[in-house]
């Protein structure tokens, strides 16, 4: 084997476990320790997950709402959400209609039904949508992807 060959394998090994030795070593996040995310310095943003809901009363609309998803816009500027959609991994998809998120505002949308306002949007389901382990979707009104949020264990980026 040449020299600039094995120079070539150790300078990868060492890359490989300096990776390993970073991913080991980052902080937990306020939200979740086992949670991956997609940023690419979105506009808009899943800001937040509450999935497996912690309500007493499984079922009940309470218990639902319990379960929801935050959407951050991280502008100065509004932003029609008319179109968009968030998705789950197993394709379940909430469509957002006539919603305008203002600049710097979040909106959560929550798995059960309610009255809709300009922080709370509900998606009127009467079973749980976010399991333990689980990857959310948010794409525009054109179908890109604008942000992922996965979590649990055997998540995807």
């Amino acid at each position: 084997m040449s020299a600039s060959r094995t120079a070539r394998r150790i300078a990868a090994t060492a890359l490989a476990a300096g990776a390993v030795v970073s991913a080991v070593a980052l902080p937990a996040s306020a939200d979740d320790n086992d949670r991956g995310r997609h940023h690419q310095r979105s506009q808009v943003v899943i800001g937040g997950v509450q999935a497996d809901s912690p309500r007493r009363g499984i079922g009940t609309n309470r218990s639902l709402n319990a379960e929801w998803v935050d959407i951050t816009n991280n502008t100065r500027r509004s932003v029609d959400l008319d179109g968009w959609t968030l998705r789950d991994a197993d394709g379940n998809r909430y469509r957002f209609h006539d919603v305008r998120l203002p600049g710097r505002a979040t909106v959560r949308i929550h798995t059960g039904a309610g009255r809709d306002t300009r922080t709370d949007l509900y998606q009127g389901r009467r079973t749980y949508v976010w399991d333990r382990s689980d990857t959310a979707t948010l794409r525009d009104d054109r179908g890109r992807t604008v942000d992922i949020e996965s979590w649990g264990r055997g998540h995807h980026h």
